[in-house]
């Protein structure tokens, strides 16, 4: 059993976690992050990448949109190369009511979201799949963004700082001295050992799962986890962000993202943030909504689907997870529930990542009696000036052409080169296929995994040496990883290609009776079987 001693342990490793554990290095403190699986495994990579002008919440939750555009603002800054400058619309479908514009715009000029109504057939002529019959296109800051990257870079920028960022580290307990959190005991899922880690501070970052970690002190922190499921289209129908101009509501937006466009979301309370089904009633209000949108998206091509789980926190009981305020909240265990040595942020938007960070980090200051200063709202993540601007779809294209990376291309659909995924396993310290598929995008195309995850597979053979069995599992996993996705949309080509992709890795490759364990135990987590059944509040 490994013992270590740390300033502040940071739990959670999604953009919240590595938005602190970057902000503390950075001011100077030793710091450990934790993660039980690999970074952004939790919400931060299961939601539609959206980064928020505030629009949505400018009616309905006023202080979640104004701290939405000001982190708008510094993001663009310091992670351009995270982004795509999609610019967003909010329209008004034959469904909505039209004065709900004004009120909207009302809600945005309070909330100081730049925003300006333009015609329909100047919309149309910059997206000309949108539903013909909107009667009214307001145009605000919304962008596209890689939550992905970012999480990763603000990681990066950490360990330059002196940080350690531990990645499949399970917390198994907080370790106490009578009132006060002393550390906590993890499990390295990857060695198969104990680690305790002792810490002057721990911080709770663990987003949905942050109530199950304080319960570890005897903490009650009522997290209510809410589900959103989104479809993914197999290309991009629009090139700006497109959201319904109305109260949030499911369904009701469309983010293209990279090579795809996204359908977004159902909100329904879950009791458990990783168990839990993906609903057909839920896919089926996702093409319909979107339908209402891009008239004929029902019969586009759909890739896959997903659930995240947003970390919603409120300290009253509310029926509708909709209802609760989107905005972060900080809280001080010690003044709330008389425990030290412990803090917990929770809610907000990925968004406000930045921002959570800096106020967690500016009370951590306040514990110990120091005062410095934030910097991660002027210095740019690692990469940003070497990159010089905005992502762009194409971008990788131009940069398969520049370097003639033609013939090394291991993923076709996303273009992810052999030097791409190499430099993910060598460099990134990827520990599973699914580690690689968050860095390089590997598999997550048309064909989903089909033709380049043997590939993946063989290289990290190559430059890793794992036994034989280790690497049969690996891919065993990776292919569940990718089915769980395509079993709620399997029609139409998505399945006539899931049927291909069933032939060579079940029939020619014989996968599932290849030498070594059915899985690892870095293995992904299936949804639950879908009950059929509508939530009672939807009746």
């Amino acid at each position: 059993m490994r013992t270590v001693q740390t300033e502040v342990l940071v739990i959670g490793g999604g953009a919240t976690g590595a938005g602190i554990i970057r902000d503390l290095a950075m001011r100077g403190f030793d710091a450990i992050l934790v993660e039980k699986r690999d970074l952004t495994h939790g919400t931060t990579g299961r939601y539609h990448g959206l980064l928020h002008s505030g629009g949505r919440y400018a009616v309905k939750d006023p202080k979640a949109a104004v701290e939405c555009i000001e982190e708008n603002r510094i993001l663009r800054r310091i992670m351009p190369h995270c982004l795509e400058d999609t610019g967003g619309f909010f329209v008004v479908t034959p469904w909505d009511d039209p004065d709900f514009g004004d009120t909207f715009m009302e809600g945005c000029r309070k909330a100081g979201i730049p925003v300006e109504e333009i015609s329909v057939a100047q919309m149309l002529r910059e997206e000309p799949l949108l539903n013909p019959n909107i009667s009214r296109c307001f145009r605000v800051p919304d962008a596209a963004a890689d939550s992905f990257l970012a999480t990763r870079l603000n990681a990066e920028s950490a360990r330059e700082y002196g940080a350690h960022i531990w990645t499949y580290h399970e917390v198994r307990d907080l370790m106490m001295d009578g009132q006060r959190v002393i550390g906590a005991v993890c499990h390295d899922l990857v060695r198969d050992e104990e680690v305790r880690i002792y810490a002057d501070m721990v911080v709770n970052a663990a987003g949905a799962w942050a109530g199950k970690i304080a319960a570890m002190a005897g903490l009650d922190v009522h997290i209510t986890p809410g589900k959103g499921v989104m479809v993914a289209i197999n290309h991009r129908v629009l090139n700006t962000v497109v959201n319904r101009c109305k109260m949030p509501s499911d369904g009701d937006i469309i983010v293209p993202i990279h090579t795809v466009a996204v359908i977004g979301t159902t909100d329904v309370k879950v009791s458990d943030p990783e168990h839990f089904a993906i609903e057909p009633w839920e896919i089926e209000l996702m093409l319909d909504e979107g339908e209402k949108l891009v008239p004929g998206v029902k019969n586009m091509r759909i890739l896959r689907a997903w659930a995240g789980v947003r970390p919603l926190y409120q300290e009253t009981k509310a029926v509708d997870t909709r209802d609760i305020t989107r905005a972060y909240t900080l809280l001080d265990h010690e003044t709330r529930d008389g425990v030290s040595g412990i803090i917990t942020m929770t809610g907000g938007k990925w968004t406000t990542y930045r921002q959570m960070a800096q106020v967690t980090v500016d009370r951590v200051c306040e514990k110990f009696g120091v005062q410095r200063e934030c910097r991660t709202h002027l210095e740019p993540l690692p990469g940003a000036e070497k990159h010089g601007g905005y992502h762009w779809l194409g971008a990788r294209f131009a940069d398969v052409e520049r370097r003639q990376a033609y013939g090394d291309l291991i993923c076709e659909c996303e273009l992810a080169t052999r030097e791409d995924v190499e430099r993910a396993i060598v460099q990134g310290d990827a520990k599973t296929i699914d580690d690689i598929r968050r860095m390089v995008r590997l598999g997550m195309g048309p064909c989903q995994g089909g033709f380049c995850t043997f590939r993946a597979v063989g290289l990290l053979h190559r430059l890793r040496h794992p036994d034989v069995e280790d690497a049969n599992a690996a891919l065993r996993d990776f292919l569940q990883e990718r089915w769980k996705g395509l079993l709620p949309i399997l029609w139409g080509q998505q399945l006539r290609q899931e049927r291909l992709d069933e032939l060579i890795y079940l029939s020619v490759l014989n996968v599932d009776h290849l030498p070594g364990p059915k899985a690892t135990p870095l293995a992904p987590v299936m949804y639950d079987p879908p009950t059929g059944e509508e939530p009672q509040a939807r009746v």
